[in-house]
């Protein structure tokens, strides 16, 4: 975690000379973090080195949230060519931590974290790509393109994108596309001192898509184990503020599974191909939510793909389950 080497100049530019770069953190992608402190102000060092990686998605959507009231990271100076951000620190308070080291905290900020989402879903879409069919099968694939494979399964790929067909076409033309930040969860989700106001992280991959996704992404969270009661309490409570009936509680099950799949797909190409195996171990969770998603008649297509061609035994830890 040493910083990029272009970084000192950046900050003198910026007018940060002098100022202490400390290691913060890095992501599943090649961005990483830093936190830079002069005196006695912060903010953070995003290093997004091109041609791996583009800030500009990142740029474009905090200003998009800010713009409309929420608490997205201010752009303090950006270097596009270096891949080099400067963002307004919100501190080190993320929802996760603050939960699991208050747990009567739980239901107040999740109801919190629901109605940012109601309030986002007010607004028309951000002007980006749309999460089409195209892109929910590319994600979906994710899981035989990785996981069966490290498993030595052979699926049967054109049963899987018909069954995902099946589920998805109907959603296209149901609902008005908002802007969907992807990987709205607890470790993404700021508690910004001195605020009431939740502030926003990693919303550089948005897309134009349904409002169920990101309610999705909070309720079945593929790092935090989040209670089935809980779960079931915010979504009434999402939908009981929207005013949204049982095609969106159809909407929330396949997404969810849709995403579910994908993230085992994720999960274990981190550990395959990026060397990363602490992912294989986050697995049996996201198989818990994708089991239970599965449960919905309206996945029965895709519930009997997973019966016919990945056995019970082998949905879980893709590294313990090959004993590598």
């Amino acid at each position: 975690m040493n910083p990029p080497a272009a970084a000192p100049d950046f900050l003198i530019a910026a007018g940060w000379e002098g100022a202490e770069i400390r290691p913060l953190a890095g992501d599943a992608s090649f961005r990483r973090y830093f936190r830079v402190v002069h005196h006695d102000r912060s903010a953070i060092l995003m290093d997004a080195p091109p041609p791996h990686e583009d800030p500009r998605p990142f740029i474009s959507i905090a200003r998009w949230l800010t713009e409309r009231g929420f608490a997205a990271p201010e752009i303090l100076a950006e270097d596009l060519g270096e891949g080099l951000v400067l963002l307004q620190d919100f501190g080190d308070a993320r929802l996760r931590e603050t939960v699991d080291a208050a747990p009567e905290s739980e239901l107040r900020l999740y109801e919190e974290a629901v109605e940012l989402l109601v309030r986002l879903g007010q607004h028309d879409a951000a002007d980006i790509r749309p999460y089409d069919l195209a892109e929910y099968q590319r994600e979906a694939a994710l899981l035989p393109e990785w996981y069966t494979p490290a498993l030595g399964l052979e699926v049967d790929m054109p049963g899987y994108t018909d069954a995902w067909d099946q589920v998805l076409a109907p959603l296209l033309a149901d609902h008005t596309p908002v802007t969907v930040l992807r990987d709205y969860h607890a470790e993404n989700i700021m508690l910004i001192e001195g605020s009431e106001t939740l502030g926003l992280l990693d919303f550089q991959d948005a897309l134009a898509g349904h409002p169920a996704y990101d309610l999705v992404s909070l309720l079945q969270d593929a790092r935090r184990d989040v209670p089935a009661e809980l779960e079931t309490a915010m979504l009434d409570r999402y939908k009981r503020i929207t005013g949204a009936g049982d095609a969106f509680d159809v909407a929330y099950h396949v997404l969810g599974a849709q995403r579910n799949a994908k993230i085992v797909g994720i999960f274990t190409r981190l550990w395959k191909r990026d060397g990363k195996p602490r992912y294989p171990g986050l697995c049996p969770r996201v198989w818990g939510y994708l089991e239970r998603d599965l449960r919905h008649p309206a996945l029965k297509p895709v519930a009997d793909w997973f019966d016919a061609n990945v056995p019970a035994e082998m949905r879980g830890d893709p590294l313990a389950i090959v004993g590598e």
